[in-house]
């Protein structure tokens, strides 16, 4: 079922081969959505000795793809944290392919040397973090809401959050202080834009099987890491993506405001 036919999405941070993002404009693609995918400038010239070997070659690669799915695709390089950027990014999307109906705020910053204990985390990379994840997520939605606010035909904006928000893991604080704080924005949003019919939700997806996790990537580490998820075993790309592809259809205009965390079972709610 082309559920979203004659939709437009952008989903930023979508240049990996092995990542996220593609697995996210491929399924909106798969549901019948145009689609807009972005990577940070410059890019190409970090992907990975693998996926360099694998032919991949980041934004151009991915429109070929959604391209081969029989939709209309753009590629742009965005700095999410960089109003300019993301301005021009909804502006493109319009011109070239009409409108806009869907947001995926995907992109993150790169896991790096900002997993190390606060006290010895510099504060140019507690800034940085906090540029890219929690100004980068509400650029894009400030932005793609006011397009959306004047085409009056509602929407859906959802932002990819972490398990890390909710679960204080050691040597993650700037990353999941950035991400908790998009729950908070996504609750302002959900009200806000609620009146005009956009839909706002946050996907907080615990163990993912992509290249973020390369350095777990041994048995001991990989055993370590999924012993505490109750189903056993990482999670994929493409379940993450289906769940995104439910909340930006027809049959979840009623759900809007909510933080789902699907973890294997890693993280469970109980009542309170």
């Amino acid at each position: 079922m082309k559920e979203l036919a004659g939709k437009v999405a952008i989903v930023t941070g979508a240049t990996r081969r092995r990542g996220l993002g593609r697995a996210l404009a491929l399924a909106l693609a798969d549901a019948g959505a145009d689609v807009v995918v972005t990577g940070t400038p410059g890019g190409e010239q970090r992907l990975p000795r693998d996926e360099i070997d694998a032919g991949w070659r980041g934004l151009p690669s991915m429109v070929e793809e959604l391209e081969a799915a029989g939709v209309r695709a753009l590629g742009l390089a965005v700095d999410v944290a960089r109003g300019e950027d993301v301005e021009r990014m909804v502006a493109r999307t319009v011109e070239t392919l009409g409108r806009v109906d869907v947001l995926v705020a995907n992109a993150a910053y790169p896991r790096g040397g900002d997993r190390v204990p606060l006290v010895d985390l510099p504060e140019q990379t507690w800034r940085t973090i906090v540029d890219v994840n929690l100004t980068g997520t509400m650029l894009c939605c400030q932005h793609v809401a006011r397009r959306l606010i004047a085409q009056g035909e509602g929407g859906s904006l959802v932002a990819i959050s972490s398990i890390a928000a909710m679960t204080g893991t050691p040597t993650f604080s700037a990353y999941a202080a950035s991400k908790a704080a998009v729950h908070a924005l996504n609750g302002t949003l959900a009200a806000e834009l609620g009146p005009h019919g956009i839909t706002c939700n946050v996907v907080a997806p615990g163990f993912i099987d992509t290249a973020r996790i390369d350095v777990l990537r041994t048995p001991e580490k990989w055993a370590q890491r999924t012993s505490t998820i109750p189903l056993g075993r990482a999670g994929t790309p493409d379940e993450i993506a289906a769940l995104v592809r439910f909340l930006c259809g027809p049959s979840a205009r009623w759900i809007s405001g909510e933080v789902f965390a699907p973890s294997g079972g890693e993280v469970r709610r109980t009542a309170r």
